[in-house]
């Protein structure tokens, strides 16, 4: 998987990369709003204290807004340099480094997890790997929402075009080819609520396990 040269460089300068992630942000109201998108719906469902994880954490952002509504909340990443800095950044949080599609944790461990902007960094195949693991840690009616890309209607498209081809990889790009609700219930997901966002450059998604029909 071939990173674009600014991506690189975004994360070697975190200066840069919160630049981007603000000016790519401000269609939902900039990245506190961004990060918020994914909790503010399990805020709705859950109990406060129930265990949540975030995969694929990165340095804790989007885990940060869980942490704040009360919820228990483990980050799983792989890079050691993201846990370290959301290490610091955010005491609370648990962290655990490992693979998203195959996590050293208890299955049935969680209420929800989360999976934000992360999913089209995958390829196809290891995609549908992460979300059959989702679906392990999750106890019995446990949730998943995912935030992600969405293409963009005709006004925004050549702009989000131009944001993958600097900043995302292939898989962003053939990720925008999919009609990831439609794949997701063909996969064993129910999904309960979609919501496009940012001109319809962003879709956030409300899912849980289907139940076998007797």
């Amino acid at each position: 998987m071939k990173a674009r040269p600014l991506r690189q460089f975004a994360y070697r300068h975190r200066w840069f990369y919160d630049a981007v992630t603000a000016l790519s942000s401000l269609a939902v109201g900039g990245p506190k709003a961004l990060r918020l998108l994914g909790a503010e719906w399990l805020i709705e469902l859950l109990p406060a204290g129930a265990a949540v994880i975030d995969l694929c954490c990165g340095s804790g952002d989007a885990a940060a807004p869980l942490l704040a509504a009360g919820f228990t909340v483990t980050g799983l990443d792989i890079s050691p340099r993201a846990l370290d800095l959301a290490a610091k950044r955010y005491p609370a949080l648990n962290l655990v480094e490992g693979l998203a599609d195959d996590p050293p944790l208890a299955p049935g461990s969680f209420a929800a997890v989360q999976l934000s902007l992360a999913l089209h960094e995958f390829s196809a195949e290891e995609r549908w790997r992460v979300l059959d693991a989702a679906k392990r840690l999750l106890k019995p009616d446990g949730w998943l929402v995912l935030v992600d890309l969405h293409p963009a209607g005709q006004g925004l498209a050549p702009l989000q075009n131009l944001f993958c081809a600097l900043f995302e990889t292939e898989t962003a790009i053939a990720f925008l080819e999919l009609h990831l609700a439609a794949e997701l219930t063909s996969r064993g997901w129910q999904v309960e609520r979609q919501q496009l966002l940012a001109a319809g450059a962003l879709q956030r998604l409300l899912c849980k396990p289907q139940t076998a029909q007797p």
